[in-house]
């Protein structure tokens, strides 16, 4: 099974200029953790995922325990509205993996374990042309299984 199998299509995409407010509402409202950053030509650029968000809220670990303090988790919490204000640019992880379309889906899911990331972008010359996550492999070869136990 190859990822053109199993892969998404429709796939939620922004700009590195889009605001984080904007990423929250559409990540919200249509269930998901993340989206590939393209330009526009298409080329994956980035990739934004609830993790960069939220993670943008803590502190630098190392400043922290260098200048002795404590983390005020309650505070951290309320400084949210300030990270609505970024954009896509300020947050978004620049190095991506991805993966081709012809790639066996397993290949792909050891990419994405190893890496710790649940969605990888599926491209053709660096322009995107869907995405594939876990689930996406799971579901899969879960119904590859049942129609080899039907036979």
């Amino acid at each position: 099974m190859q990822v053109k199998d199993t892969m998404c299509t429709d796939v939620k995409t922004c700009k590195a200029d889009t605001p984080i407010k904007d990423i929250a509402t559409i990540m919200c409202f249509n269930k998901i953790s993340g989206m590939p950053v393209v330009d526009d030509d298409n080329n994956v650029v980035g990739i934004i995922s609830e993790k960069d968000i939220l993670c943008s809220m803590f502190p630098d670990m190392k400043d922290l325990v260098e200048s002795g303090a404590k983390a005020d988790f309650e505070e951290m919490e309320k400084d949210y509205g300030s990270v609505l204000g970024k954009t896509v640019d300020d947050l978004m992880t620049r190095v991506v993996a991805s993966v081709s379309p012809d790639m066996p889906i397993l290949r792909a899911a050891s990419m994405m374990w190893l890496r710790k990331i649940r969605r990888i972008p599926v491209t053709e010359n660096n322009k995107l042309v869907g995405i594939l996550s876990m689930g996406d492999v799971h579901k899969a070869v879960f119904q590859e299984s049942l129609l080899v136990n039907k036979s």
